[in-house]
C-alpha cells in the first residue's frame, strides 16, 4: 500500500469521526446555513472524503466547507481557500496547509489529512520558508521578520524607522528558492515608493529602486527564484500592464513593454539553469497562450496554443520542469474550436521544455463567476498534491478549496 492510499484511509475514518462531531454539537450551526439559501450544488462531494475524478481518474478530497471546522477554525459562507496560484499553499515538509481567503486569519490544516489544526491572527503578509518548515516569512508595517506559525514565536530580522508600510509583493510575493531573499515594497520617509532587496541570512539590505521611474502604478514586485533579480509588475491608466526587470543591486536589466506578457504566473529556474516567468500572454503574437520568457534577455518560447489558461503555478519546487495551469472557460464552448487548447474547468501539468507534453489532473467543475471563484491551482512543494478551489458549478455559490493527489512515475 502507497503513503497516499494511507493518507486516504485515514481520510476515511477522520470523516466519520467529523460528521459524528458535527451532528453532536453542530445542530445550532447547520439550522443557520439552511436558513442562508445559499445555492446547492450538485454531487458536491463530501468534506474530507476522497473521491474519483471519473476524467482523469485523480483521486481528490473537499478540504473545506461553509461553517464551522474545529480547532478555533471557521469558514466564511462564501469562499474559504488558499490564497493564490503562486503563493506557497503548503510548508517545505507538507505537513502543513494554509488557508488565507474566507477563514477570519491564517487558519492552518494537517498538510496530509486536511484536518483543522490551529488558527493565527496576523496583520502582516507571510509566505511559507521554500526550505525551513518550521518557518514563515513576513513583512508589514516597518519590519521583517521570521514567525513560526506552530509555536507562534517570532523574529525580527530588520526594522528600519526610514522606511515604513512595508509589503512583500504585496500578495504575490514569493522569497528566492533557497529562503535567503526577498523584494519589498515600502514608502521612504521622503515619500518615494521603493523596492529593495533583502538577504534575510546575512541580514543585508541592497539599494532603493525607485519606483517613479517607472510608468503607471506598480502592481507588484518579486524576487527571482536565483535571488539576482526583481521583477515588478506595473499598471497603465490604459489598462496595460507592462514589466520590468532589475538587478538586485537596481540597474534596469529588462523593460517588457507588452501588455500581460506573460501574467498570472510564477518564476523558475529552467533545464539550462537560466531563470523564467511562466504565463499567460495577452499579446500578440501568442495572445492568451502559456509562455515561458527569459528574464535575462527576454526570449519567450510559447508552451500551449490559443485557450482558456487563467493561472500558471510553479509552486512544485522540488519537481522542476511542470507548470500547473488552471483553465477556465466552458467545455461546451471551448470543444466548437478544434485549435484551441483542449481544456476547459480542468487543471493540467504542462512540461516547461516546449515539448507540449500535458498530464491532465483533474476536472473542476469550476463555473465562471469572479475573482474568488477562480480555481487558482497551486501544487505542494513535491507536485504530489494539488489545491484548487471550485464553486462545483454554481455561479456565486459557496467557493471550497479541493486538493487532488498525484502519484508521478519514479524516475
Amino acid at each position: 500500500m502507497t503513503l497516499l492510499r494511507r493518507h486516504f484511509l485515514v481520510l476515511l475514518l477522520i470523516a466519520g469521526a467529523l460528521s459524528l462531531g458535527v451532528y453532536m454539537s453542530g445542530g445550532r450551526e447547520s439550522g443557520a446555513m439552511e436558513q442562508s439559501a445559499l445555492p446547492a450544488a450538485e454531487n458536491l462531494p463530501d468534506y474530507l472524503r476522497p473521491k474519483k475524478d471519473p476524467a482523469s481518474g485523480t483521486i481528490f478530497v473537499r478540504i473545506t466547507k461553509p461553517g464551522i471546522l474545529g480547532s478555533g477554525i471557521t469558514c466564511g459562507r462564501n469562499y474559504c481557500s488558499h490564497r493564490y496560484s503562486s503563493a506557497q499553499a503548503w510548508n517545505a515538509d507538507q505537513s502543513l496547509f494554509l488557508i488565507a481567503n474566507g477563514c477570519g486569519g491564517m487558519c492552518f490544516l494537517d498538510g496530509r489529512t486536511y484536518v483543522p489544526m490551529f488558527r493565527r491572527d496576523r496583520s502582516t503578509e507571510c509566505e511559507w520558508h521554500p526550505k525551513d518548515p518550521n518557518l514563515m516569512i513576513c513583512v508589514g508595517g516597518r519590519r521583517i521578520s521570521t514567525w513560526a506559525p506552530r509555536t507562534d514565536h517570532e523574529e525580527v530580522v530588520f526594522v528600519s524607522s526610514a522606511y515604513d508600510d512595508l509589503q512583500f509583493g504585496p500578495y504575490k510575493g514569493n522569497p528566492s528558492l533557497d529562503g535567503n531573499r526577498i523584494a519589498v515594497l515600502a514608502t521612504r520617509n521622503d515619500g518615494k515608493a521603493v523596492v529593495f532587496g533583502y538577504d534575510l541570512r546575512l541580514q543585508r539590505k541592497f539599494a532603493d529602486i525607485d519606483l517613479a521611474q517607472l510608468p503607471g502604478t506598480t502592481h507588484y514586485c518579486s524576487i527571482s527564484p536565483l535571488g539576482i533579480n526583481i521583477l515588478c509588475f506595473q499598471e497603465l491608466p490604459d489598462g496595460n500592464e507592462p514589466s520590468f526587470i532589475f538587478s538586485i543591486d537596481g540597474a534596469l536589466r529588462q523593460k517588457w513593454a507588452e501588455h500581460h506578457r506573460p501574467g498570472h504566473g510564477d518564476m523558475t529556474i529552467d533545464a539550462d539553469g537560466s531563470e523564467i516567468y511562466v504565463g499567460i500572454s495577452k499579446s500578440d503574437p501568442d495572445k492568451y497562450q502559456v509562455i515561458k520568457r527569459r528574464l535575462g534577455d527576454g526570449k519567450v518560447t510559447a508552451l500551449m496554443k490559443y485557450g482558456e489558461a487563467q493561472h500558471a503555478s510553479l509552486r512544485s519546487l522540488d519537481r522542476p520542469g511542470w507548470v500547473f495551469v488552471s483553465y477556465a472557460g466552458i467545455p461546451a464552448e471551448v470543444s466548437k474550436h478544434k485549435d484551441w487548447a483542449p481544456y476547459s474547468q480542468q487543471v493540467v501539468a504542462l512540461r516547461t521544455d516546449g515539448s507540449g507534453e500535458v498530464r491532465r489532473i483533474v476536472n473542476t467543475l469550476n463555473a465562471p463567476f469572479d475573482y474568488w471563484s477562480e480555481t487558482h491551482a497551486s501544487p505542494s512543494p513535491d507536485g504530489s498534491q494539488i489545491v484548487w478551489s471550485s464553486n462545483w458549478g454554481v455561479p456565486g455559490g459557496p467557493v471550497y478549496d479541493f486538493v487532488a493527489r498525484v502519484e508521478w512515475p519514479r524516475s
